[in-house]
């Protein structure tokens, strides 16, 4: 990476500002995960969480929710030079059946002109793919649940800058996006794909967003408190693909994709501090 002289020259500092749409039932261990990724470089963030104006989480303290998150129609006369879109377990419905899928609609929408660049995680991603360019998801015969290898398409893109030529992802979802139906698409490029699981990171330049399907900010032991609450609900779950040593679950997981999730999100946090306008309200024009 090189940076041309007027670039450098106007290196005003301010702090970044990213907003999380958190639609995880797990507010808490999803703004942790997602902090720890995106607060590791020595870039200042300014992290403002986010929530659907309408819906109401059953899983989180209502106290919690009032005093950290804020409502999207509040904030949506603001400039962010990052939104994350997390995932939801709202995977076996369409995405017009979703309760709010008007809002979130709206959203994507608002990205275009309020964010500089936008993050969709797994449904997320796999919503705003759809929205802009009607890629559909499919449901799959079995769960995908493990970490699998996924192969580095696009060496030279500066999200994979410093990745191997193959990395570990953990992988969770009832559905995938198909490769053939993203390349149809115009304007999308797949940078990290899975002969196993398919697509995994998708870059949509010209919306200014990346989509990932799979779950880089997983804990080391994420993948594990879902087998093991499915096993005692009595839900059928296969032991997670190469996770446990030996694929024991009386073993301690193994975490081989935390270098690489630091790497992909400090790239990213790094692609919008040279592209982001020091100016917020320039944004988006």
């Amino acid at each position: 990476m090189v940076m041309d002289e007027d670039q450098a020259m106007r290196q005003d500092i301010r702090p970044l500002r990213i907003g999380l749409l958190n639609l995880m039932p797990k507010k808490i261990q999803t703004e942790n995960q997602f902090a720890r990724l995106i607060g590791a470089t020595p870039l200042q963030i300014d992290l403002s969480l986010i929530r659907m104006t309408e819906h109401r989480t059953k899983t989180a303290a209502a106290e919690h929710m009032s005093e950290f998150y804020r409502p999207f129609q509040e904030v949506k006369d603001q400039k962010f030079d990052g939104l994350i879109i997390t995932g939801a377990p709202i995977e076996h419905l369409e995405f017009g059946d979703v309760t709010y899928w008007d809002e979130i609609s709206e959203i994507f929408e608002w990205t275009q002109t309020n964010v500089q660049s936008t993050f969709g995680v797994c449904w997320g991603g796999m919503a705003m793919i759809n929205h802009f360019h009607g890629v559909r998801k499919h449901m799959l015969e079995a769960k995908a649940f493990g970490c699998f290898r996924h192969r580095n398409l696009d060496s030279a893109s500066p999200f994979l800058r410093g990745f191997s030529d193959d990395c570990v992802i953990p992988v969770s979802r009832w559905t995938e996006m198909k490769q053939d139906e993203i390349d149809l698409a115009p304007g999308l490029r797949t940078l990290l794909g899975s002969d196993d699981v398919g697509p995994c990171l998708v870059e949509d330049r010209g919306h200014r967003a990346l989509y990932i399907f799979n779950h880089f900010e997983y804990d080391s032991d994420t993948l594990k408190q879902e087998y093991d609450r499915d096993v005692t609900n009595g839900t059928p779950i296969n032991v997670p693909i190469n996770y446990y040593p030996d694929d024991d679950p009386s073993k301690t997981p193994q975490n081989r994709w935390r270098s690489h999730a630091h790497l992909l999100y400090g790239n990213w946090i790094n692609e919008i501090y040279q592209s982001t306008p020091f100016d917020m309200t320039k944004i988006g024009r």
